[in-house]
């Protein structure tokens, strides 16, 4: 494999930099930097997008603007304008007003930050101008030759010349600054540094600023570069949102889910990665062999007995946030390693969990996007209107003519034959979140029988934007039944049909020990996150998602 900086002429400029700089700094690869506090936050140190949250960016010509029309602001801002036009800067602006939330203060400290070079130096003379950016929010710097130092970074400390430190930066940089706020003519919020630390070198180029990374297959193999790309990007077009914004809305659907599963008593759990057996769903498992026990075990593709195995235990309110695996093919909407949220609720049925389904979604939908209604692919998905459909119910609204005649019997066969018309008629038309009800008792091994017809399971799919993205029912709490239901899919399983159950024999010594009445659902946390985040591929919304090996030079790219 070929050197990444070696073999780039950028990187060798960058490498002789690197060397100037090693003689100038000492060590060019420190191990801390100490920022400020003014902020006092949470955070424990001033964050380049604290500092600008704060106190920025202030808009000189806000008095004109109806919406900050107040007299205070007003005289705030003509003072502001005062103090850029007479060109103070440094300490002298320093102590000048700041508007802080609509009232008036100081800006009387010194800020301490640290950051990525996002734009390469421009200087203008004896003085420059770049951006630092957290990976999150920009924020400018001024420095000037004749009042700045550079910080050596070896034991022995002191001072170095700033302004030849400076010269040695390529735009990627992660430097240290030292130096106090001030409002530039134009409105922006900036500093203005009097000592700078080196901190670490950028070996590689950025990407392009204006269009970012193009192809997909670097985005989500390179996913570093992929989000540095995004923090750099100059423009975004209308609802873009960066590679970070992604995954800080994944992470707000993720925390809002615990809350909300936390505040109604659901106790959160971990049950087994790896299980002597591939159950809880119809799906071919990874496999692997334990050395010491010499058994073979198997990722789980997914935790539902365990889960029910709890509830035997007495957790009548039980979750888990967990990973699944499941060795089938990959597509757009399928990823061999998946986020499954899982929870189960004793003395509930099927109705209930899709009534609790759809407020837990909601909330969640609430603090990720701040509405109810986001766009996918061109399309506005309503997460206000949630839908109830039999499976039937759904076929008829698009085919009714394709359901003459098809078979009612309790078979595997005539299951899956409804299952596949659903599939290829009414499934990818389902745009606002709908529950379709009423599948198939033989094709679902582990839920209750309808009490009004024995033939259909209390099951519901939830789908949104024409894909499943949850899957609940009322729980099989009779071990007698259920052992059948397993020898069942054994049966397929001998005709040929890889994907049918295995029988759990402890599952059902469990469930023999008795089981209230219950409801469980899984829900895709990828797939939810998609259509919150407009994005068409699952990869996309999996930080690291499985690719096939990367090509090397003169290879030609296959297709995932």
């Amino acid at each position: 494999m070929s050197n990444p900086f070696t073999d780039n002429e950028q990187s060798q400029i960058r490498l002789e930099h690197l060397d100037k700089l090693r003689a100038l700094v000492g060590n060019v690869y420190p191990n801390k930097f100490d920022r400020s506090k003014i902020l006092q936050s949470a955070y424990g140190a001033d964050t380049i997008s604290g500092i600008v949250e704060k106190f920025g960016p202030i808009d000189l010509d806000l008095p004109g603007n109806k919406t900050h029309a107040s007299v205070a602001l007003a005289n705030a801002y003509a003072e502001l304008k005062r103090i850029a036009d007479a060109g103070l800067e440094l300490r002298a602006a320093s102590e000048q007003l700041a508007v802080i939330n609509g009232e008036l203060k100081r800006i009387d400290h010194e800020v301490c930050l640290a950051g990525r070079l996002a734009t390469p130096p421009r200087v203008m003379g004896k003085a420059a101008f770049v951006h630092l950016s957290d990976g999150k929010t920009r924020l400018q710097i001024y420095v000037r030759r004749d009042d700045v130092s550079g910080l050596r970074n070896d034991a022995e400390g002191g001072d170095v010349n700033g302004w030849e430190l400076f010269g040695l930066l390529d735009h990627g940089d992660f430097i240290g600054v030292k130096g106090y706020l001030f409002v530039t003519k134009t409105g922006e919020l900036s500093v203005h540094v009097h000592a700078l630390q080196f901190l670490a070198k950028a070996l590689l180029p950025m990407p392009d600023k204006i269009h970012g990374i193009q192809d997909a297959e670097i985005r989500q193999r390179q996913r570093y570069a992929d989000l540095i790309a995004g923090s750099l990007k100059v423009e975004l077009e209308e609802g873009e949102l960066t590679p970070r914004e992604v995954f800080e809305r994944r992470a707000k659907v993720i925390t809002t889910m615990r809350r909300y599963l936390d505040e109604h008593g659901y106790i959160e759990v971990e049950t087994p990665m790896l299980t002597p057996l591939a159950t809880g769903a119809a799906a071919r498992p990874f496999v692997t062999h334990h050395n010491a026990l010499d058994i073979p075990l198997y990722a789980r593709i997914a935790p539902e007995l365990y889960l029910k195995r709890l509830t035997v235990g007495g957790f009548e309110r039980v979750y888990e946030l967990n990973r699944n695996f499941r060795n089938e093919g990959i597509s757009h909407k399928h990823n061999p390693e998946f986020t499954m949220l899982e929870f189960y609720c004793a003395y509930m049925n099927v109705n209930g969990m899709m009534d609790f389904c759809e407020e837990l979604l909601k909330e969640s939908v609430i603090a990720a996007t701040g509405g109810l209604r986001v766009t996918f692919e061109g399309k506005e998905v309503d997460f206000g209107h949630f839908r109830r459909l039999s499976m039937r119910e759904a076929i008829a609204e698009h085919a009714p003519e394709r359901l003459i005649g098809l078979s009612d019997a309790d078979t595997a066969e005539a299951g899956k034959a409804l299952m596949n018309l659903f599939e290829e008629v009414a499934e990818e038309k389902l745009l606002n979140p709908t529950f379709i009800t009423d599948h198939p008792k033989a094709i679902s091994p582990l839920s209750k029988a309808s009490p009004e017809n024995p033939a259909v399971a209390e099951r519901f799919e939830l789908f949104i934007a024409g894909m499943e993205c949850a899957n609940g029912f009322s729980e099989l709490n009779d071990p007698e039944e259920q052992r059948e239901r397993f020898l069942d899919q054994m049966t397929q399983r001998e005709r040929g049909d890889d994907e049918a159950m295995l029988l759990d024999d402890d599952y059902i010594r469990a469930l023999s020990y008795g089981m209230p009445p219950a409801a469980g659902i899984g829900i895709g946390i990828d797939r939810l996150v998609m259509l919150l985040t407009n994005r068409r591929s699952i990869r996309d919304v999996i930080l690291f998602p499985h690719l096939r090996p990367e090509r090397q030079e003169g290879e030609t790219r296959q297709s995932a």
